[in-house]
């Protein structure tokens, strides 16, 4: 850019009569170059009319290349080297440049992220995006909400699980508001779970919380489902639909995610990530494993020491979330207790009515002491997401007064249940064998081939076996042995339609009575016999 703007000056003096060598020595001394090469640069923009040097040929990344790129993988050497065979069967397409020189475009003519994009697709991409910070706010201003699979695997009533984490974190002061933990994959009823625990400050979630200004979360179906939205919708918090697949747009709660596995559950024992040695094959044993209860105080209390000790980077001064929440003069608005207790509750839609058994809900009866001397009460009932185990009871009236919980009244206990849970395993270790084993008769083996030729297959199956498989698959088909004329079909009901027997016509008597008898040869009738008559 410098020449350019040098030698345009220049040639305005020179158009003006006014150009001297002292300018050209000036030029040259400011640009770094002899005065002969700067004479040269006027020479060629007085003949050419060029301002900068003369432009190179060079291999330039189009577009099939790209694609070729894509196709292997971000593999330079390997598409080169298909470039090359390419213009040996097809001399017309060209010399293809060197290897080096072909690298050389590739890193030219594409980004780094492009590059890393072709190799590993659209995460390895995002890595070297470049992200903007939003504005700083206030607390409560805007809360972010995820779930994480927690990959550490935990002791629940004997057997092996990965629980997952909800949580929601402010993203002004970075104070986790809201935890729930489910040993399986969770549902709408975490997520409702975490918000109570996020807005209300009593003990033991205080003091952090209040209703948020909003919430910004991705488009997981737990967090859009109508519960959610309808839960919110009551205080007059909006929820924000992030994009899928975009992690950046909730960037404080991807943060936590990250937090929590590098300073905590690398530590845990169980943890699957961890890095193994050659010959270790097993899994921990379910006796060597924390149990559930112990995993959730774990978890919970390093969400204290989160809140209250750590000092994540992107708070100013050094502070602890608890300070920079604190420290926060914004005002933080509370819900009652009594409007909070049942926040996560769906209503059922009915009015049912208190009998001797109790309350009939699902086909199954609830009971409570509280329901002495009620029977007959007309009720409505309401209930947590995806738990059967108790409910709640109100009155008839729009907001009805709460009456009290109930309980199922006839729940399996502990030693039922895992019995119970033995059956259904055993059930399901015997169908996944015969699955295994149904597969391995669908699928065909082949033999490995060297050349470019068709496989044979492993097994070597005689006619005889084939038709004995055959014959016995169709022996056990019902359809294939059903036989529709074996029952004859039953007699029509009495008020069905049936033909109408028409009354004959003369002339269809008369015909009938010239047609041959049974068993007389054709045109035997009307013909006159020996004796004359007919």
């Amino acid at each position: 850019m410098r020449r350019e703007a040098a030698v345009a000056r220049l040639l305005s003096l020179d158009s003006r009569g006014e150009l001297s060598s002292g300018h050209v020595r000036l030029v040259a001394s400011a640009s770094g170059v002899s005065e002969r090469t700067v004479w040269s640069w006027l020479s060629a923009g007085r003949r050419e009319g060029r301002m900068g040097p003369r432009p190179r040929s060079r291999f330039v990344v189009t577009r099939e290349i790209r694609q070729q790129l894509a196709m292997w993988g971000g593999n330079v050497s390997a598409v080169h080297r298909e470039l090359v065979a390419r213009a040996v069967r097809d001399p017309s397409l060209g010399p293809v440049p060197s290897l080096s020189a072909f690298h050389r475009a590739v890193a030219r003519d594409l980004s780094v992220g492009e590059r890393a994009g072709l190799r590993g697709g659209e995460a390895a991409r995002r890595r070297y995006d470049v992200y903007g910070k939003r504005p700083p706010t206030h607390r409560n201003a805007c809360w972010e909400g995820d779930h994480k699979r927690i990959p550490v695997r935990v002791s629940l009533d004997g057997v092996a699980v990965c629980p997952w984490v909800t949580w929601f974190i402010d993203v002004a002061s970075k104070v986790v508001v809201g935890v729930a933990v489910t040993p399986h994959q969770p549902a709408r009823d975490a997520v409702l779970a975490a918000l109570r625990t996020g807005i209300s400050r009593a003990e033991p979630y205080g003091p952090f919380g209040g209703l948020p200004g909003r919430v910004r979360v991705d488009r997981g179906k737990d967090f859009l489902s109508k519960a959610v939205s309808r839960s919110l919708g009551a205080f007059a918090v909006p929820v924000d639909d992030l994009p899928a697949y975009k992690p950046y747009r909730k960037g404080t709660v991807e943060a936590l995610n990250g937090a929590v596995e590098e300073m905590l559950l690398v530590s845990l024992p169980g943890y699957t990530r961890r890095a193994r040695p050659a010959e270790a094959y097993r899994t921990d044993p379910v006796e060597g494993l924390l149990p559930y209860p112990d995993f959730v105080k774990v978890l919970l209390d390093w969400v204290v020491w989160w809140n209250t000790e750590h000092r994540p980077a992107g708070l100013t001064g050094g502070r602890t979330p608890a300070q920079a929440w604190e420290s926060d003069p914004t005002p933080v608005e509370d819900v009652p207790e009594e409007r909070l207790a049942f926040f996560a509750l769906e209503d059922d839609g009915r009015v049912r009515k208190i009998t001797t058994n109790g309350v009939s809900w699902r086909r199954r009866a609830y009971i409570a002491p509280w329901m002495a001397g009620h029977v007959g009460m007309r009720v409505r009932l309401r209930y947590l997401p995806h738990y059967d185990g108790r409910i709640e009871v109100f009155s008839t009236e729009e907001w009805g007064r709460h009456l009290g919980s109930a309980y199922l009244a006839q729940a399996a206990t502990v030693e039922q249940r895992r019995a119970l849970s033995s059956v259904r395993e055993k059930k399901a270790r015997a169908l996944k064998a015969d699955l295994k084993a149904a597969e391995k008769l669908r699928k065909a083996r082949y033999t490995a081939t060297t050349t470019a030729a068709v496989p044979r297959p492993r097994r070597t199956v005689t006619s005889s076996q084939a038709e004995a498989e055959i014959s016995r698959a169709r022996g056990a088909d019902l359809a294939a042995r059903a036989l529709p004329d074996l029952i004859p079909p039953r007699e029509p009901p009495a008020s069905w339609a049936r033909p109408v027997v028409r009354p004959r016509r003369a002339a269809d008597s008369q015909t009938d009575a010239e047609q041959p008898a049974d068993g007389a040869p054709p045109g035997a009738a009307g013909v006159r016999d020996d004796s004359g008559e007919r």
